[in-house]
């Protein structure tokens, strides 16, 4: 079968499409034909070795599949239910093995594409508004990257739960569609002072909490946005890592909270996973939140996604079709 593998980790060139075997699924493992693969930030971690795979490296880790053979002991699925998965990595590929656990069992009413453009991104946004920091109706927030791929389902669903989004985008072309996607202010984050701004919005007294995809870039101005006792939640390095940081640096500034979240602590186990998807899949199909895919390629076109998203010149979700 074709998979993206990586040998070397560096840029979008490094990744290689090329025949791979893979066994049959072992116990408790099921092999599934991927129908839609997700593209996402941290598969250009992964890629570029910022968070270190093994080498000979699959990347990838969302797709909506069919289940093709099961593994002893399973019983959760049968060949050819459909399914979808997150944090398993090796999704760019044709084919994968994976835990039996971490499939979901997908209702009729969904599309593949949704599921490969919505289940990453989406698990993001409900841990980041309902355990992260649990938002509540009359609240002001600020989120980065708002018409990027977890930023535009972010704050559909938080403007469903009664939130009021201050949005930054990187460019004035994406300022209607963060505010069609549940905006009600867009900062520029290239040409607005967005410390000032925030302040401005918020009669001098910033948000509670800062939801904070970009990294490097707006980390300091992230902290100065925050109200006193405010949280700030760094969950992505779409500019870079962090750099190291002082904690006493938080008690001057209002004594803050910080905190670098990741999915994986939110869906350990099959009832979390499936708890979460029915979460994500309900307000989906209210029409609270809808999924755009804007940006579709080939599998063996991962290196162009992959440059359309360094270039931030996409919005909504990109997907790879095998």
């Amino acid at each position: 079968m074709k998979a993206i593998r990586v040998h070397t980790p560096g840029g979008p060139e490094s990744m290689v499409f090329e025949d791979i075997d893979l066994a049959p699924p072992g116990p408790d493992e099921i092999r599934v034909r991927h129908t839609v693969i997700g593209v996402n930030f941290i598969d250009t971690y992964h890629r570029s070795g910022l968070y270190k795979l093994p080498l000979p490296a699959r990347i990838g880790s969302e797709a909506a599949a069919v289940v093709q053979a099961v593994g002893a002991n399973v019983t959760r699925v049968k060949p050819g239910d459909r399914i979808g998965y997150v944090n398993v990595v090796g999704a760019y590929a044709e084919e994968a093995n994976i835990p039996a656990w971490r499939a979901v069992k997908l209702p009729d009413w969904i599309s593949n594409e949704t599921v490969a453009a919505s289940m990453l991104k989406g698990f993001t946004a409900q841990y980041l508004l309902k355990r992260t920091f649990p938002v509540q109706a009359g609240q002001t927030i600020l989120v980065h990257a708002a018409a990027g791929g977890v930023g535009l389902i972010l704050c559909q669903w938080a403007k469903h739960l009664g939130v009021t989004v201050i949005g930054t985008v990187g460019a004035d072309s994406k300022r209607e569609l963060a505010l069609a996607n549940g905006c009600a202010h867009v900062l520029n984050s290239r040409t607005d002072d967005i410390v000032a701004k925030v302040k401005e919005l918020t009669d001098g007294v910033g948000v509670p909490v800062v939801y904070d995809s970009v990294g490097k870039d707006t980390f300091e101005s992230s902290l100065d946005c925050l109200a006193v006792r405010g949280l700030m939640v760094t969950f992505g390095n779409a500019s870079g890592p962090v750099p190291a940081f002082e904690p006493h640096r938080l008690a001057p500034k209002g004594s803050l909270f910080l905190t670098r979240p990741t999915l994986v602590h939110h869906i350990r186990t099959a009832e979390e996973t499936q708890e979460t998807a029915d979460d994500l899949f309900a307000v989906i199909r209210s029409g609270a939140v809808k999924i755009a895919v804007h940006q579709r390629f080939a599998l063996s076109q991962a290196r162009e996604a992959h440059e359309a998203l360094h270039s931030r010149a996409t919005t909504g979700a990109t997907v790879l079709i095998p």
